[in-house]
């Protein structure tokens, strides 16, 4: 029978078709971004030593999303924001939002921040790092409502740009993240220690369109956006920020989202010029650029999700403690003070602190952990020692950023993530000696969630 060359070409263009979207067929992804630059002058976020609002805008902020709907139907979507980190307050009316226009559950949507010191103050986001007049106040309030629309709006962007898709995986490295805990006689203070442990991974996820042209491109890093000192008052996104940019220039109609991951213990290394971030987000742009043209694997279905909230004890404490407090010469432990006796005093004293851990499953090829807060390294460390078989790319920074969340050997040290800091986001102190066992053993049972099982070994804390 002869079919005709027009039966022929249909024929073969159905056969390149499958041969180069059979593994697209697992996926729709669509992507979104809504711009959430402050006005200005703005109150930043991240440094007490600033005195006054910002002066202008270096570098526009926003809230990106990618939605991943599999095979199966399930739907997952990732939000990156340009910002220091979102309150529990924020965090939750979102998921209640998008749970109730979207039909999202809490464990399809992963929030996750930035942690730009060049931000904008975020409602209730470090309580006690400011102290602001009424009209300021307001201005902080109503941006954060503005912000809860941004985040709703564009997770819903997102979702109603699903169209197939490929996703593909792979890992690079760089290397400008250094430990910054440094033992003193005085005890652990800021600086930088090269001995100190590390994660220089750098996950990249590939979205490719029907027609091979990279959509978006999901990528992380475990350092802190803390190139830029207290002395720049020009709203940015440190090298995160920049790192997007260089990596939209370089693959037009591309988005590119920022995934920060356990870096609440890095630092970059050096720091302190705009010439530095700038750099830092080339050489971490060109790192992905080079990821995504080799050694990338394919993703596949199932997606599966999962999350549960635990609730974190803090150290013991007494009223008569926050009373001494509330008289010390420091301002900030003043403001920590006042809100611990007002706790007291309504018969209600923070002795724990909710903390969502999440899970999003890719198939058997892609496992992203959320983590709440500004969590060490120590984490990413021990999960990938316990889930040896899983390609795991570990979060912090997600849902609330409601202080640091240090591991059990740098709570024992001390210094500013175990102790400190907690001053500035207004928790009645450090966290229980129990903090990171409780968060492992719901790492355990989330990832049990979604098929994955930690062998026996994975007991103990990282040495």
């Amino acid at each position: 029978m002869d079919l005709g060359p027009g039966i022929f070409r249909v024929v073969l263009s159905l056969i390149v078709l499958a041969s180069g979207t059979l593994l697209a067929a697992d996926f729709e992804a669509g992507v979104a971004r809504v711009k959430i630059t402050p006005p200005t002058p703005f109150w930043m976020s991240g440094y007490a030593a600033r005195t006054h609002p910002s002066e202008g805008v270096l570098q526009d902020l926003w809230v990106k999303a990618l939605a991943v709907r599999g095979a199966e139907g399930n739907r997952v979507v990732l939000v990156s924001a340009d910002l220091i980190g979102l309150s529990r307050i924020i965090a939750t009316d979102v998921v209640a939002r998008a749970r109730a226009r979207y039909e999202l559950a809490p464990s399809q949507l992963v929030l996750n921040s930035s942690h730009t010191h060049c931000g904008p103050a975020v409602w209730r986001n470090l309580p006690a790092l400011l102290d602001l007049e009424a009209r300021d106040r307001q201005a902080v309030e109503s941006y954060g409502a503005q912000l809860t629309e941004s985040l709703v709006e564009v997770v819903g962007a997102a979702l109603d740009d699903l169209a197939p898709a490929r996703l593909d995986v792979g890992h690079g490295a760089v290397g400008f993240a250094i430990n910054r805990r440094v033992r003193t006689p005085e005890g652990f203070r800021i600086g930088a220690n090269p001995d100190g442990p590390v994660d220089h991974d750098v996950p990249v996820l590939r979205v490719l369109g029907p027609d091979g042209s990279v959509r978006a491109v999901l990528f992380g890093y475990a350092c802190h956006n803390t190139t830029l000192g207290a002395d720049v008052y020009q709203i940015n996104g440190d090298y995160a920020g920049h790192a997007q940019a260089e990596l939209e220039r370089a693959h037009p109609g591309a988005t590119a989202l920022f995934l920060m991951l356990c870096g609440g213990d890095q630092n970059p290394h050096p720091r302190g010029t705009l010439d530095l971030a700038k750099g830092y987000g080339r050489v971490l742009a060109a790192e992905v650029s080079r990821v995504l043209t080799a050694g990338l694997r394919p993703v596949r279905s199932p997606i599966r999700t999962a999350m549960e909230e635990i609730r974190l004890p803090f150290a013991d404490h007494t009223r008569e403690a926050f009373a001494e407090e509330a008289e010390h010469s420091d301002p900030y432990r003043q403001r920590r003070a006042r809100r611990m006796l007002a706790a007291y005093d309504r018969g209600d004293p923070v002795r724990a602190t909710p903390y969502p851990v999440q899970v999003v499953r890719f198939g058997s090829d892609l496992t992203l952990l959320g983590l709440a807060g500004e969590v060490v390294v120590d984490y990413v460390r021990r999960s990938k020692r316990a889930f040896p078989s899983e390609n795991l790319v570990v979060a912090g920074y997600c849902h609330d950023v409601m202080g640091y969340v240090p591991s059990r050997r740098v709570l024992g040290e001390g210094g500013y993530e175990a102790v400190d800091s907690m001053i500035y986001y207004g928790q009645p102190g450090p966290f229980a000696e129990s903090v990171e066992e409780d968060i492992f053993r719901a790492i355990v049972r989330v990832m049990g969630k979604v098929g994955v099982k930690a062998p026996a070994s994975s007991s103990g804390p990282h040495p």
